[in-house]
């Protein structure tokens, strides 16, 4: 048995395409379009093998069957199931999920590879529109301010929920090489290469593992619990909508020093009005992002569960979360800045046109009074 390779009774590749699709989904509403139009079922997604005082959603995406969808995938016509998950703060994850059966290992990295290949950032392939598409028309009612052109963000994830032999996680990484799977490289990798790709991983049962890389995860898991992808998804959902919210700000800071230098340079008896609008529309932004934002910090609450609390910050740090949020945090803290200035002018030039009637109309009295005498 030394020699013969291993194989995957059972498992699946799952493709995620997430896009930010508008500033706000109302789930509840979108639950009701999704019953009267395609007459299916949708249900609230919850991390189902854990209990929810250990770890929740906020608000619990909404999680919808698109149905089958046929692909080429290396060449070969295959059908996928097609789902997606909403989330509240405005996001859409698309999974393409490739079912797996009686395959060796080496079989099973080819598909995973051939997978990102065929539906992957790089690929020509109009199949995400198209879903995106059947989504806009379906629930484009309970979108808050849809998004014209949506950033995305791609991630693979390989599950072996069977193997041909009883193996523990640590026997599974002496019997297979997980690195082509994780990389997609053909070619042998450097010792710190592989080291760095292998670094982030976590088992919390003997027969169980989760390797996260920056663009795909590999996770072995015999009692077929989808808590650590959910975690995965959920984390890439946060750094698309972070991602959002930095390019918002990289868009509107230029604008807002164009907008003060025009009112500074104007002076008459409305600055202080239009200082004041001015400052009012940077207060309403920075209050808009600043929700939205603790809205999307708060997605997941992570509270007893030590496993998928270290699965969960790992995924955060990995994909850079807490540092596009530290731009985030310092763009609105300039935008806040530039409020509590123009706030300062407006009631500058407020006093200055006070003084000025003042003065006005004492010179008027002073007039008046030579006038008279």
């Amino acid at each position: 048995m030394a020699g013969t390779e291993l194989k995957v009774l059972s498992g699946q590749v799952v493709a995620l395409r997430l896009f930010d699709l508008a500033y706000e989904i109302d789930l509840k509403r979108a639950e009701e379009l999704w019953a009267q139009r395609a007459e299916r079922a949708s249900e609230r997604s919850r991390l189902a093998g854990t209990l929810p005082k250990a770890v929740s959603f906020g608000v619990p995406p909404l999680a919808l069957e698109l149905g089958p969808v046929s692909l080429q995938v290396g060449g070969r016509s295959t059908t996928a199931t097609a789902s997606v998950r909403l989330y509240d703060f405005g996001i859409a994850a698309l999974a393409l999920r490739l079912p797996v059966q009686d395959q060796t290992w080496t079989d099973f990295t080819t598909l995973v590879n051939r997978t990102d290949q065929a539906v992957g950032p790089a690929a020509k392939t109009g199949i995400w529109d198209g879903l995106l598409a059947q989504l806009r028309d379906l629930l484009g009612e309970a979108l808050d301010r849809p998004t014209a052109a949506p950033l995305q963000e791609d991630y693979l994830i390989a599950v072996v929920n069977a193997l041909d032999e009883p193996m523990t996680a640590e026997a599974l990484q002496a019997r297979v090489d997980l690195v082509p799977l994780l990389s997609g490289e053909e070619r042998p990798l450097s010792t710190g290469a592989r080291n760095d790709l292998l670094r982030q991983r976590f088992s919390y049962h003997p027969d169980d593992l989760a390797v996260i890389t920056w663009d795909r995860a590999f996770i072995l898991e015999p009692q077929r619990e989808t808590d650590v992808a959910d975690v995965l998804v959920m984390a890439n959902a946060q750094l698309l909508e972070m991602r959002t919210y930095d390019e918002m700000l990289d868009e509107e800071l230029p604008r807002m020093r164009a907008l003060v230098e025009a009112a500074r340079r104007r002076t008459n008896l409305l600055a202080a009005r239009r200082y004041a609008r001015l400052a009012g529309r940077l207060h309403a932004l920075v209050a808009e992002v600043t929700e939205l934002a603790e809205r999307v910090d708060n997605a997941l609450q992570v509270t007893e569960d030590v496993y998928l609390a270290r699965v969960y910050a790992a995924a955060m740090e990995l994909f850079r979360v807490p540092a596009v949020s530290a731009a985030v945090d310092r763009k609105l803290a300039i935008v806040r800045d530039t409020y509590t200035a123009l706030h300062g002018e407006a009631a500058g030039a407020r006093a200055e046109l006070l003084e000025a009637a003042i003065l006005a109309l004492i010179a008027v009295e002073i007039l008046l009074s030579l006038v008279r005498y």
